[in-house]
């Protein structure tokens, strides 16, 4: 951090400009003059560390604003040790961010704050400002995972090339090019996640080749300018999305095409060794894996609805099944997909594709009411899966 100038020295108490003036009052008799000096008390001020405790509790729009107001706020602010705390100590802000594109083909992002999407029946929308050099180099993005307010971004349809960028902030850091064993006939799916290990963030890519049975997984460390091989994926199996982080380790479903096996397999971050975590018995065919509330969840479909479960505690045979979605009206016209989000009261963010269009629509459920409620937001064009990302502070360039 820079030295601070005494202006900017949290321990240094800042005057009233008016705490040193002197007033002199002329008396009407011109043989006698006195003076009579009139000073205010000094203005009272708060010290460094008190100053930061209370910038941690503030939204991340107000303290970008705050940056600019002096140095020492500057200071603050900018530090990535302050961001680290204020992402755990703040109230999160989450948001969903959906894409859509307009009549001149151009991408457009749309984020929408979750509780908008909750409690009012027109869901209020914000466009972002995604980075226009990307957009003319690589086309709109594909995949899309988060966390901790920094997205990641599949960029092109080879899978080589990924981004993350900080929304909130509007920083972004294109990855290295990715070089698989086979490039032409592999498939790549990008996870993102924190390892509390060694304090980082962390990018999984699990890299398949159908043609020749093969699958390899490389890592990527934040701030760093290259890729790690680990253990290839124990499976020649596949995966139908990205990695979930939670409980230490990147968490995949995986199943065989051919049969109707299926696994949850997770890849420890302290370790770096794979194993298989118990699943519950479920008879519904089609699952998808995701986290909401700091659990790993199966969100697993059926002909009559949706069931959402929960791993209470982590590795361990704890799942509890939290409620179960039923379909709305004209359920052979529509599919689920996945929960986006999950609130404290249990109400459950959805999106659904209409099946003869490519238009992408969202659903709550409230489970204590039984109720289903289609939100009021515009169409958007299906380019990639909506996410739930929280606001933050942290730079994905560090």
């Amino acid at each position: 951090m820079a030295q601070l100038s005494e202006s900017d020295d949290p321990n240094h108490v800042v005057s009233s400009p008016y705490s040193t003036h002197e007033a002199t009052f002329t008396k009407r008799r011109p043989s006698t003059i006195s003076t009579e000096t009139l000073t205010s008390p000094s203005l009272p001020t708060l010290p460094f560390d008190v100053l930061a405790e209370i910038l941690c509790m503030l939204p991340v729009k107000l303290l970008l604003q705050l940056r600019c107001l002096c140095k020492s706020f500057n200071s603050i602010i900018s530090d990535p040790k302050f961001a680290k705390k204020h992402l755990r100590l703040s109230t999160p802000h989450h948001n969903l961010i959906v894409s859509s594109t307009n009549y001149l083909n151009q991408l457009l992002l749309f984020v929408s704050p979750i509780p908008s999407v909750f409690s009012t029946s027109t869901v209020t929308q914000r466009l972002l400002t995604y980075p226009k050099t990307l957009t003319q180099e690589y086309g709109a993005p594909l995949d899309v995972c988060s966390c901790d307010g920094i997205l990641c971004l599949t960029l092109d349809d080879r899978h080589r090339h990924a981004l993350l960028w900080n929304p909130s902030i509007g920083k972004y850091n294109k990855l290295p090019r990715l070089e698989t064993t086979h490039k032409r006939n592999s498939f790549s799916l990008y996870s993102f996640g924190y390892d509390p290990f060694i304090d980082d963030y962390k990018v999984f890519v699990v890299s398949f080749c159908d043609k020749y049975n093969y699958s390899e997984v490389n890592v990527h460390v934040m701030g760093t300018m290259s890729w790690k091989r680990v253990d290839n994926f124990p499976y020649c199996s596949s995966i139908r999305r990205s990695g979930v982080f939670v409980g230490g380790a990147v968490n995949w479903l995986a199943f065989d095409k051919m049969s109707s096996w299926r696994a949850i397999v997770s890849f420890d971050l302290k370790d770096e060794l794979y194993q298989t975590l118990l699943q519950p018995d479920l008879e519904n065919d089609l699952w998808t894996l995701g986290v909401a509330k700091d659990c790993l969840c199966i969100f697993a479909s059926s002909q009559i609805c949706l069931d959402v479960w929960i791993m209470k505690e982590y590795g361990k045979e704890s799942w509890i099944k939290l409620c179960s979605v039923p379909y709305i009206e004209n359920r052979g016209l529509y599919a689920y997909t996945k929960a986006l989000y999950i609130s404290e009261d249990d109400r459950v963010l959805m999106d659904f594709h209409e099946l003869r269009s490519v238009n992408l629509k969202l659903v709550v459920y409230d489970s204590k009411n039984d109720t289903l409620k289609i939100p009021d937001i515009q169409t958007i064009n299906h380019w990639m899966d909506p996410e739930v990302y929280v606001e933050s502070l942290i730079s994905p360039c560090s």
